[in-house]
Protein backbone atom coordinates (compact mmCIF):
# COMPACT_ATOMS: atom_id res chain seq x y z
CA UNK A 1 0.00 0.00 0.00
CA UNK A 2 2.77 2.36 0.93
CA UNK A 3 4.70 1.47 -2.20
CA UNK A 4 1.70 2.41 -4.39
CA UNK A 5 1.34 5.78 -2.62
CA UNK A 6 5.04 6.42 -3.08
CA UNK A 7 4.85 5.65 -6.83
CA UNK A 8 1.81 7.93 -7.19
CA UNK A 9 3.54 10.84 -5.47
CA UNK A 10 6.65 10.34 -7.58
CA UNK A 11 4.57 10.42 -10.75
CA UNK A 12 2.85 13.65 -9.71
CA UNK A 13 6.19 15.26 -8.92
CA UNK A 14 7.58 14.29 -12.37
CA UNK A 15 4.51 15.70 -14.12
CA UNK A 16 4.71 19.02 -12.23
CA UNK A 17 8.42 19.35 -12.93
CA UNK A 18 7.88 18.67 -16.64
CA UNK A 19 5.11 21.31 -16.80
CA UNK A 20 7.39 23.92 -15.25
CA UNK A 21 10.14 23.07 -17.71
CA UNK A 22 7.76 23.41 -20.65
CA UNK A 23 6.56 26.84 -19.47
CA UNK A 24 10.14 28.00 -19.06
CA UNK A 25 11.13 26.88 -22.54
CA UNK A 26 8.24 28.57 -24.35
CA UNK A 27 9.36 31.47 -26.47
CA UNK A 28 8.05 34.91 -25.52
CA UNK A 29 5.85 36.41 -28.16
CA UNK A 30 4.12 39.73 -28.59
CA UNK A 31 1.45 41.25 -30.75
CA UNK A 32 2.55 43.86 -33.28
CA UNK A 33 0.82 47.27 -33.13
CA UNK A 34 0.14 48.92 -36.48
CA UNK A 35 -0.55 52.65 -37.04
CA UNK A 36 0.14 55.36 -39.59
CA UNK A 37 3.22 57.56 -39.34
CA UNK A 38 1.44 60.76 -38.24
CA UNK A 39 -1.43 59.13 -36.44
CA UNK A 40 -1.95 60.36 -32.84
CA UNK A 41 -4.54 59.63 -30.23
CA UNK A 42 -4.00 62.88 -28.27
CA UNK A 43 -1.91 66.05 -28.61
CA UNK A 44 0.76 67.03 -26.08
CA UNK A 45 0.97 70.75 -25.35
CA UNK A 46 4.35 72.42 -25.18
CA UNK A 47 5.45 72.60 -21.51
CA UNK A 48 5.27 76.06 -19.95
CA UNK A 49 7.53 77.16 -17.10
CA UNK A 50 5.73 78.18 -13.92
CA UNK A 51 7.08 79.67 -10.69
CA UNK A 52 7.40 77.27 -7.81
CA UNK A 53 4.43 77.35 -5.43
CA UNK A 54 4.96 79.17 -2.15
CA UNK A 55 4.45 76.76 0.70
CA UNK A 56 3.70 77.75 4.27
CA UNK A 57 7.11 76.55 5.47
CA UNK A 58 8.89 78.85 3.00
CA UNK A 59 7.97 81.77 5.27
CA UNK A 60 9.77 80.36 8.27
CA UNK A 61 13.02 82.14 7.45
CA UNK A 62 14.05 85.77 7.13
CA UNK A 63 17.34 85.59 5.30
CA UNK A 64 19.38 82.68 6.68
CA UNK A 65 17.74 82.72 10.09
CA UNK A 66 14.36 81.71 11.51
CA UNK A 67 11.73 84.37 10.94
CA UNK A 68 11.02 86.42 14.05
CA UNK A 69 7.58 85.87 15.53
CA UNK A 70 5.83 86.96 18.69
CA UNK A 71 7.39 83.91 20.40
CA UNK A 72 10.75 85.75 20.39
CA UNK A 73 9.25 88.48 22.59
CA UNK A 74 8.36 86.35 25.61
CA UNK A 75 9.35 87.63 29.05
CA UNK A 76 12.91 86.71 30.04
CA UNK A 77 12.26 86.40 33.77
CA UNK A 78 13.94 83.52 35.60
CA UNK A 79 12.98 82.27 39.08
CA UNK A 80 16.60 81.15 39.64
CA UNK A 81 17.78 84.76 39.62
CA UNK A 82 18.75 85.96 43.12
CA UNK A 83 16.59 88.36 45.10
CA UNK A 84 17.54 91.91 44.23
CA UNK A 85 17.63 94.79 46.70
CA UNK A 86 17.07 98.45 45.95
CA UNK A 87 18.58 100.74 48.53
CA UNK A 88 16.87 104.11 48.70
CA UNK A 89 18.45 107.02 50.49
CA UNK A 90 16.48 107.85 53.63
CA UNK A 91 13.87 105.19 52.83
CA UNK A 92 13.28 101.53 53.46
CA UNK A 93 15.25 99.11 51.27
CA UNK A 94 13.03 97.23 48.84
CA UNK A 95 13.56 93.64 47.71
CA UNK A 96 12.48 92.19 44.38
CA UNK A 97 12.13 88.62 43.19
CA UNK A 98 12.12 87.75 39.49
CA UNK A 99 9.14 86.12 37.77
CA UNK A 100 8.91 82.64 36.25
CA UNK A 101 9.30 83.97 32.71
CA UNK A 102 7.56 82.25 29.82
CA UNK A 103 6.93 79.23 32.04
CA UNK A 104 4.86 81.35 34.42
CA UNK A 105 2.86 83.64 32.16
CA UNK A 106 2.06 84.49 28.55
CA UNK A 107 2.22 87.55 26.32
CA UNK A 108 -0.18 90.50 26.52
CA UNK A 109 -3.71 89.67 25.41
CA UNK A 110 -5.79 91.43 22.79
CA UNK A 111 -9.26 90.08 22.06
CA UNK A 112 -8.35 86.98 24.05
CA UNK A 113 -5.24 86.15 21.99
CA UNK A 114 -1.54 86.65 22.76
CA UNK A 115 -0.35 89.82 21.10
CA UNK A 116 2.80 91.73 20.17
CA UNK A 117 2.51 94.82 18.01
CA UNK A 118 3.08 93.54 14.43
CA UNK A 119 5.13 96.61 13.56
CA UNK A 120 7.98 95.39 15.79
CA UNK A 121 7.99 91.92 14.22
CA UNK A 122 7.97 93.35 10.67
CA UNK A 123 10.83 95.77 11.29
CA UNK A 124 13.09 93.17 12.91
CA UNK A 125 12.51 90.69 10.08
CA UNK A 126 13.28 93.44 7.57
CA UNK A 127 16.59 94.12 9.34
CA UNK A 128 17.45 90.43 9.42
CA UNK A 129 16.72 90.02 5.69
CA UNK A 130 18.66 93.13 4.64
CA UNK A 131 21.74 92.51 6.79
CA UNK A 132 21.88 88.72 6.52
CA UNK A 133 22.71 88.63 10.24
CA UNK A 134 20.72 87.41 13.22
CA UNK A 135 18.65 89.91 15.20
CA UNK A 136 18.94 89.25 18.94
CA UNK A 137 16.04 90.53 21.06
CA UNK A 138 17.35 91.25 24.55
CA UNK A 139 14.01 92.50 25.88
CA UNK A 140 10.54 92.07 24.46
CA UNK A 141 7.51 91.79 26.71
CA UNK A 142 8.00 92.20 30.44
CA UNK A 143 5.48 91.43 33.13
CA UNK A 144 5.39 93.95 35.99
CA UNK A 145 7.33 91.62 38.28
CA UNK A 146 10.20 91.22 35.84
CA UNK A 147 10.08 94.90 34.86
CA UNK A 148 10.63 95.95 38.48
CA UNK A 149 13.30 93.32 38.92
CA UNK A 150 15.22 94.68 35.90
CA UNK A 151 14.89 98.33 36.82
CA UNK A 152 12.91 99.45 39.89
CA UNK A 153 13.41 103.19 39.31
CA UNK A 154 10.20 105.25 38.88
CA UNK A 155 11.12 106.25 35.31
CA UNK A 156 10.70 102.60 34.29
CA UNK A 157 7.33 101.96 35.94
CA UNK A 158 5.41 102.96 32.81
CA UNK A 159 7.59 101.03 30.35
CA UNK A 160 5.91 100.02 27.10
CA UNK A 161 7.61 96.64 27.46
CA UNK A 162 4.64 95.89 29.74
CA UNK A 163 2.27 96.30 26.78
CA UNK A 164 4.28 94.38 24.19
CA UNK A 165 4.88 97.74 22.50
CA UNK A 166 8.65 98.02 22.97
CA UNK A 167 11.73 95.93 22.30
CA UNK A 168 15.50 96.17 22.72
CA UNK A 169 17.82 94.38 20.31
CA UNK A 170 21.16 94.25 18.54
CA UNK A 171 22.39 92.57 15.34
CA UNK A 172 25.08 89.91 15.56
CA UNK A 173 28.45 90.91 14.03
CA UNK A 174 27.12 94.48 13.64
CA UNK A 175 27.09 95.38 17.34
CA UNK A 176 29.56 98.23 16.82
CA UNK A 177 27.58 99.75 13.92
CA UNK A 178 24.21 100.60 15.47
CA UNK A 179 23.79 103.70 13.28
CA UNK A 180 23.58 101.43 10.21
CA UNK A 181 20.68 99.60 11.85
CA UNK A 182 18.89 102.87 12.63
CA UNK A 183 19.30 103.86 8.97
CA UNK A 184 17.77 100.52 7.95
CA UNK A 185 14.73 101.12 10.16
CA UNK A 186 14.23 104.51 8.53
CA UNK A 187 14.62 102.94 5.06
CA UNK A 188 11.90 100.41 5.95
CA UNK A 189 9.38 103.26 6.09
CA UNK A 190 10.77 104.84 2.93
CA UNK A 191 10.66 101.67 0.81
CA UNK A 192 7.88 99.40 2.08
CA UNK A 193 4.20 99.98 1.23
CA UNK A 194 1.91 101.38 2.54
CA UNK A 195 4.35 103.79 4.23
CA UNK A 196 6.31 104.69 1.10
CA UNK A 197 5.18 108.11 -0.07
CA UNK A 198 3.55 109.05 3.25
CA UNK A 199 5.65 111.80 4.81
CA UNK A 200 4.23 111.13 8.29
CA UNK A 201 6.06 107.80 8.17
CA UNK A 202 8.92 108.48 5.76
CA UNK A 203 10.31 111.53 7.52
CA UNK A 204 11.96 110.98 10.90
CA UNK A 205 12.56 113.87 13.26
CA UNK A 206 15.00 114.07 16.18
CA UNK A 207 13.82 114.36 19.76
CA UNK A 208 15.78 116.95 21.73
CA UNK A 209 15.19 117.11 25.46
CA UNK A 210 17.31 117.35 28.56
CA UNK A 211 17.48 114.45 30.97
CA UNK A 212 17.46 111.66 28.38
CA UNK A 213 19.49 108.56 29.22
CA UNK A 214 21.15 108.53 25.78
CA UNK A 215 23.74 110.79 24.17
CA UNK A 216 22.20 110.57 20.67
CA UNK A 217 18.85 112.38 20.32
CA UNK A 218 16.22 109.73 19.49
CA UNK A 219 14.46 109.49 16.11
CA UNK A 220 10.71 109.34 15.67
CA UNK A 221 7.94 109.33 13.08
CA UNK A 222 4.19 108.86 13.41
CA UNK A 223 4.45 105.20 14.43
CA UNK A 224 7.70 104.56 16.32
CA UNK A 225 10.36 106.10 18.56
CA UNK A 226 13.97 104.89 18.22
CA UNK A 227 16.70 105.09 20.85
CA UNK A 228 20.35 104.24 20.24
CA UNK A 229 22.11 103.17 23.43
CA UNK A 230 25.88 103.42 23.35
CA UNK A 231 28.22 101.37 25.54
CA UNK A 232 27.34 102.05 29.16
CA UNK A 233 23.94 103.60 28.36
CA UNK A 234 20.55 102.12 29.21
CA UNK A 235 21.92 99.14 31.12
CA UNK A 236 19.54 96.92 33.07
CA UNK A 237 19.39 93.22 33.93
CA UNK A 238 18.11 92.34 30.45
CA UNK A 239 20.88 94.38 28.80
CA UNK A 240 24.04 93.44 30.65
CA UNK A 241 26.14 93.10 27.50
CA UNK A 242 28.78 95.75 26.85
CA UNK A 243 28.01 96.75 23.26
CA UNK A 244 25.49 99.28 21.89
CA UNK A 245 21.88 98.29 21.28
CA UNK A 246 18.68 99.80 19.90
CA UNK A 247 15.29 100.28 21.51
CA UNK A 248 12.04 100.74 19.56
CA UNK A 249 8.83 102.00 21.17
CA UNK A 250 5.40 102.22 19.56
CA UNK A 251 3.87 105.69 19.41
CA UNK A 252 0.73 104.90 17.44
CA UNK A 253 -1.40 101.77 17.05
CA UNK A 254 -1.69 101.10 13.32
CA UNK A 255 -4.96 99.17 13.69
CA UNK A 256 -6.87 101.58 15.91
CA UNK A 257 -5.15 104.84 14.95
CA UNK A 258 -4.82 105.72 18.65
CA UNK A 259 -1.63 106.68 20.53
CA UNK A 260 0.07 103.88 22.45
CA UNK A 261 0.35 104.97 26.08
CA UNK A 262 0.93 103.01 29.26
CA UNK A 263 -2.21 101.69 30.89
CA UNK A 264 -2.11 99.77 34.17
CA UNK A 265 -5.15 97.68 33.26
CA UNK A 266 -3.70 96.70 29.87
CA UNK A 267 -0.35 95.83 31.49
CA UNK A 268 -2.12 93.21 33.63
CA UNK A 269 -3.76 91.46 30.68
CA UNK A 270 -1.84 88.22 30.27
CA UNK A 271 -2.43 84.60 31.21
CA UNK A 272 -0.86 83.20 34.38
CA UNK A 273 0.10 79.52 34.33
Amino acid sequence: MHAKQYKLLSLLFILLFSACQDMHQKKKSGEAIYRCKNETYFTLENPQSRPLPVYSWDHRFAGKYPRITKEFFRCKGNPLNPIREWKREGKETLYYRDCYGKGGHGLPLREGKEFIYPCLVEILNYIQEKTGHRVVITTGHRCQEHNLYCDPTPSNWGSKHLLGAECDFFVETMETNPQEIVDLIISYYQQVPPFKGDTEYEIFKRYYREGLNVAHPPWYNKEIFIKLYQEGEGRDLDNQHSHPYIGIQLRMDRETGRPVVFNEKEAQKFRRY
